[in-house]
């Protein structure tokens, strides 16, 4: 088998494996007795990681370089690193709501690369001239894990307002996300109650702490972009259409956390910022692309 039909066939593994995850996690969801669904969904995870790291892998040694310099490859690096945090936040939370979340958005990444785009997107091609730089391992990759990051911690923030949706919410402890809640709810039982409380801190808590390690991440991605920028345009920062929503990007997560480490916010403030975050991630990542306009335009949408 030639690497291009290796490529083909993991980019249809990983859909099927996101796919069944994706059912496990809502039919775990619909009825929570069955506990071990919730570890098949771990491991159909796991496998789609294994997976698109593979298909990466081999997309590396066909191409010779970096596998991330258009849309396709930066949707399934973008899925692999998703997948990589899910594991970290599902081992930290031990809740089914992480996979829930991320489990849909892991699948219609998928499904977009491999099933939308045209299959001339989809091939390697000789990089262009721009692309062709030490940088571009440096800068992409960072930028992708960052988005990875900071998109779960933002899913784990609109999970908490679910699950605390029209009830009162008092944190009192930490200003870090360590402290514990009072919910205040009418007509439940006080087991179902504590249960809540006990999955709001730890969702609120994980949510920081994700949205803590993507963070340094974009701004460490930002840097190296400039840099990049300063040895291939002559500048270090032209307000090209992705890089003013770089910017934007980091000052919506610079406010969530300085919410929280400054003004002490916790619970349902903070996470509507990083909810706020979730749907600016997207437009720096695609919606910009979708105009074909700036330095940033090659290699994605035209």
């Amino acid at each position: 088998m030639d690497l291009v039909s290796l490529q083909a066939l993991l980019g249809n593994l990983s859909f099927a494996v996101l796919f069944g995850a994706l059912l496990v996690y809502w039919v775990n969801l619909a009825f929570p007795n069955f506990n071990y669904l919730n570890t098949v969904g771990t491991i159909l995870i796991a496998i789609a990681n294994l997976s698109i790291a593979a298909l990466l892998g081999s997309r590396w040694i066909e191409a010779g370089y970096f596998p991330i310099s258009n849309l396709y490859e930066s949707l399934f690096f973008l899925a692999w690193g998703i997948t990589l945090v899910h594991l970290f936040a599902e081992k930290m939370t031990r809740s089914r709501l992480v996979g829930v979340f991320t489990s849909p958005i892991l699948l219609g990444i998928s499904a977009f690369a491999t099933l939308t785009l045209p299959a001339d997107m989809q091939i390697s091609e000789p990089l262009v001239p721009a692309l062709k730089s030490n940088w571009l391992m440096m800068h992409v990759s960072v930028m992708m894990l960052s988005y990875s990051a900071l998109l779960v911690g933002s899913l784990v923030a609109i999970a908490f307002l679910l699950i605390t949706w029209g009830q009162k919410v008092e944190l009192r402890g930490s200003s870090v996300g360590s402290g514990s809640y009072r919910l205040g709810q009418r007509n439940v039982d006080d087991t179902l109650t504590l249960e809540k409380l006990t999955l709001a801190d730890t969702l609120d808590n994980i949510s920081y702490r994700i949205i803590g390690l993507g963070f340094p991440l974009l701004t460490i991605g930002i840097i190296a972009g400039a840099v990049w920028a300063n040895e291939a345009w002559g500048s270090y920062w032209s307000w090209d259409p992705k890089e003013t929503w770089a910017l934007i990007t980091w000052l919506v997560y610079a406010a969530y956390l300085h919410s929280r480490i400054s003004r002490g916010w916790q619970g349902r403030k903070p996470a509507l910022l990083a909810s706020a975050g979730f749907l600016v991630v997207w437009v720096c990542y695609l919606g910009v692309n979708l105009l074909g306009k700036g330095l940033h335009s090659y290699g994605w949408f035209l």
